[in-house]
């Protein structure tokens, strides 16, 4: 006999009031990408004491600015909230899991062309630690958000008359 909450990624079928909200899915964001974003400061921490400048060229045409530290602490805090809120919408559809890791895996890939597409005068470096940030983004927020939506998908929980 086949249970339709084989699939979650939990061992044991969660009660339907249990699965995920809004609420969850926003405190998941801040806890990821706040983990992200602590390890994406240490490695701009390394970054700079290996002496690579991060000088960036930014969209308002500045010749070239620095990426001060907060960047690597901040930024990957919002893109956590905001794929969280992103992937809420995902609530309760089926694939949910699959949908948010295809998606976020491909924003992801596209927030890392920004580093390689920067002009000639910007340093390899820089352009290799941006993206092993990006990476490391990637790692800590997205798996887990797809994990976390997904045991909302139809079938992944039970109702057990809580």
């Amino acid at each position: 006999m086949s249970s339709p909450w084989l699939q979650s990624m939990t061992p044991v079928a969660p009660p339907t009031s249990a699965n995920p909200g809004l609420r969850f899915m926003v405190y998941a964001g801040i806890v990821t990408g706040a983990w992200s974003g602590v390890v994406c400061l240490a490695i701009y921490g390394i970054g700079r004491l290996a002496g690579v400048p991060f000088l960036v060229v930014t969209r308002s045409g500045d010749p070239q600015a620095q990426v001060t530290w907060l960047a690597p602490l901040l930024v990957p805090i919002a893109f956590g909230v905001l794929g969280a809120l992103a992937a809420s919408l995902l609530l309760g559809r089926r694939r949910a899991r699959l949908i948010t890791l295809w998606v976020g895996t491909l924003l992801a890939l596209g927030s890392a062309v920004g580093p390689f597409t920067q002009p000639g005068d910007v340093l390899w470096s820089t352009r290799i630690w941006l993206v092993v940030m990006h990476v490391v983004t990637w790692f800590l927020v997205v798996p887990q958000l797809a994990r976390i939506v997904g045991d909302s998908e139809p079938g992944a929980s039970v109702d057990r008359g809580d």
